[in-house]
């Protein structure tokens, strides 16, 4: 007996067994709901042949064609992909709209016996809420701000934050990339805009707004991914810690975070390149004079020293003028990431003392 397909307009507002986006993959890399599946009910090419043959055919043609690849397509996902699931399964299916494709998949898994659940207005009506929510959740916690020169392991600070129970928010993390000109991650792509936003959303709905969220200082755009305006807002008001650890440390760490830009096909030297007109050519030249002399280390130093840390300490004057708290590890012992998650919620647990 077919069970009765479901509707809603929130994709949020129950449980369900699986999120299937059963878009074209190059709709679903560009944005889908975190977490879901695409089962395709056409494929990159068969989409753009339909649509072709809609506008300069005529939309009966097209019709027809789009129907038979549908449900080759839907037979060959019931086979591979629905052949095991049990009596209790429940999906929650979509596409763009809410119409044609998510709705000849639910009505065949409905008549197999599954209650299946579609999108009301499709991934636009989850778009909507998306940008809704960005709108309001970004003010709604309480931020604390974990800064400090290029080179201080921040990231990993807010992995060991959250290891510790801690909301954590890593932006870096949601964007793919470490947030400056060096910054691609090796063999992942960034997100598309969208995709950043519904990933910043999700993690938005895992928090309560009872517990802080260390977040990192970030600028207005990571990579090509921008921040809200209201969440860069919240972070300059927010609480900031400027981590200081030693310069050794931070070219030790960083030679070895980076050593991918030090092996043979590296891209370094273009990427250097594009620091021309902010620096010297004769400056730059002789950055890639010590790469070129496999003087890693020194490249690494130069670079901190001559670029980022001038940098970093003209944004944190304009941002957070005179109210970091300083943690000085030159004065405060060795530097670790132990260490600095232990001094951060110390000091944390004494500010809140004070303020209280």
């Amino acid at each position: 007996m077919a069970a009765p397909i479901q509707r809603t307009d929130d994709p949020f507002d129950g449980e369900y067994s699986e999120v299937i986006d059963v878009r074209s993959p190059a709709e679903f890399v560009q944005d889908h709901i975190p977490g879901a599946i695409n089962l395709p009910s056409l494929s990159n090419e068969e989409r753009a042949e339909v649509g072709t043959i809609y506008k300069q055919v005529n939309p009966f043609d097209a019709r027809k064609i789009g129907a038979a690849l549908v449900f080759a397509n839907l037979s060959r996902h019931l086979t591979e992909h629905f052949g095991t699931k049990e009596k209790d399964y429940r999906p929650l299916v979509y596409c763009w709209r809410g119409g044609q494709r998510s709705g000849s998949v639910a009505s065949v898994l409905s008549m197999i016996g599954w209650r299946a659940t579609v999108i009301e207005g499709g991934y636009k009506a989850y778009r909507r809420i998306v940008m809704k929510g960005l709108d309001t959740k970004p003010s709604a916690f309480t931020y604390r701000i974990v800064g400090g020169k290029t080179g201080s392991a921040k990231t990993d600070i807010l992995h060991e934050l959250e290891r510790r129970g801690e909301q954590v928010l890593d932006l870096e993390g949601l964007a793919s990339h470490r947030g400056s000109l060096l910054g691609s991650l090796p063999g992942r792509d960034q997100p598309s805009q969208r995709l950043f936003e519904s990933l910043l959303f999700d993690k938005f709905r895992s928090f309560s707004p009872e517990k802080v969220v260390w977040i990192e200082s970030e600028s207005s755009k990571i990579g090509r991914v921008y921040l809200p305006t209201n969440l860069i807002e919240k972070m300059v008001a927010s609480r900031y810690y400027d981590l200081q650890p030693p310069l050794d440390w931070r070219v030790d760490y960083l030679a070895k975070s980076y050593a991918h830009l030090n092996e043979l096909g590296s891209p370094l030297a273009e990427l250097l390149q594009r620091l021309i007109g902010r620096h010297s050519r004769e400056k730059v030249e002789g950055w890639l004079k010590k790469f070129r002399e496999g003087e890693w280390p020194e490249v690494v130093r130069a670079l901190l020293v001559d670029h980022y840390d001038p940098a970093y300490s003209s944004a944190t004057r304009k941002k957070f003028q005179d109210r970091p708290i300083v943690l000085d590890f030159s004065a405060l012992g060795s530097y670790s990431v132990d260490a600095a998650v232990d001094e951060l919620l110390k000091r944390e647990q004494t500010e809140e003392d004070d303020h209280g």
